[in-house]
């Protein structure tokens, strides 16, 4: 039987943030459904409003994949044993709720260090926040080209 959005959703969120605390959880859900709701660029072609579509999009999240260079990768969405709280988050996100921090953030990543770069690889996003590990980027007009 295939996981529903909200299963997908919760199991991508203790993945990818499970270890950021409940606004860090919360900055990576709005982040999935930011693409979901995309209007243009990739995300609005790839998704058309689909979470399952968006999270599977190859290359998006690691979490997502089974394997990463051709070796397993344990921390994948189907290992994931999610509780109440990334249950909790996902409803919040589907609903449409976002932090104010993470404004229209369509990417964030972990730069295992201790500052962010200003624009996002291929310069199709700039530095909005950090969040924990995370830094997140909302979209440039270069963006809306892809």
């Amino acid at each position: 039987m295939a996981y529903s959005d909200r299963e997908l959703l919760a199991r991508l969120i203790q993945c990818e943030a499970g270890g950021e605390g409940e606004i860090g959880m919360k900055a990576v859900a709005g982040v999935v459904m930011n693409r979901v709701n995309a209007t243009g660029g990739e995300y609005a072609r790839v998704g058309q409003g689909s979470i399952r579509n968006i999270i599977f999009q190859p290359y998006q999240f690691v979490c997502a994949s089974e394997t990463e260079n051709g070796v397993y990768n344990p921390q994948n969405i189907y290992n994931m044993r999610p509780e109440q709280i990334h249950y909790d988050i996902a409803d919040w996100a589907i609903a449409g709720n976002r932090i104010p921090e993470v404004a229209d953030s369509l990417w964030f990543y972990n730069p295992f260090g201790p500052t962010c770069r200003s624009r996002f690889p291929s310069d199709v996003g700039y530095w909005q926040t950090r969040i924990g590990d995370h830094c997140f980027y909302n979209p440039t007009d270069a963006y809306y080209k892809t």
